[in-house]
């Protein structure tokens, strides 16, 4: 079976690790998330850290397997809280270590509601700092063809090895 190689996370799709070093020096910040175009009301909790292993078959018939952590967001306001700062989310990610396996390297996915509509699914892009405050935009997660995605990969591959700078264009390109 294969396995989905994590260390393949665009900028667009962070992983669990990389979001948590990027945390490890602004404890004191507010983390704010946005996602379908406005920020996280100042109230959100994080209501479930959950990891979970999958394996199954892609539209290809090929057999695929990855680890994928979700954290849970209610976008709610709740008195006059503020945004949680970045060293709390943190602190709530380390207390489920102490009973569930967090792979930092795998996939990350934020669910996120409001506690009316359903529940969606997003990616979070790389944390910025900005204004004493780290922002993080959250993207929905697309389906996507993985038979597709690995042909494109190889292509882009074969179009970079064949039409770098380092090879004889007349050689292989048009």
């Amino acid at each position: 079976m294969d396995t989905i190689d994590n260390g393949k996370i665009r900028e667009n799709d962070i992983s669990l690790g990389l979001l948590l070093d990027m945390l490890a020096d602004e404890k004191d910040a507010p983390l704010v998330f946005y996602y379908d175009g406005r920020a996280v009301k100042s109230g959100y909790h994080v209501t479930e850290v959950k990891a979970g292993q999958f394996a199954g078959l892609d539209c290809g018939a090929n057999p695929e397997a990855w680890t994928e952590i979700f954290i849970q967001l209610w976008d709610i306001d709740e008195g006059d809280r503020k945004h949680m700062p970045a060293g709390k989310f943190c602190s709530i990610v380390r207390k489920v270590t102490e009973h569930v396996q967090l792979d930092g390297s795998a996939k990350l996915t934020f669910e996120v509601s409001d506690g009316v509509r359903p529940m969606q699914l997003y990616r979070a892009a790389r944390p910025v700092l900005s204004a004493g405050a780290v922002h993080v935009m959250l993207l929905p997660r697309p389906a996507s063809c993985k038979p597709r995605d690995r042909w494109l990969e190889e292509e882009s591959k074969t179009d970079f090895a064949c039409c770098g700078p380092n090879t004889v264009r007349s050689r292989c390109c048009a």
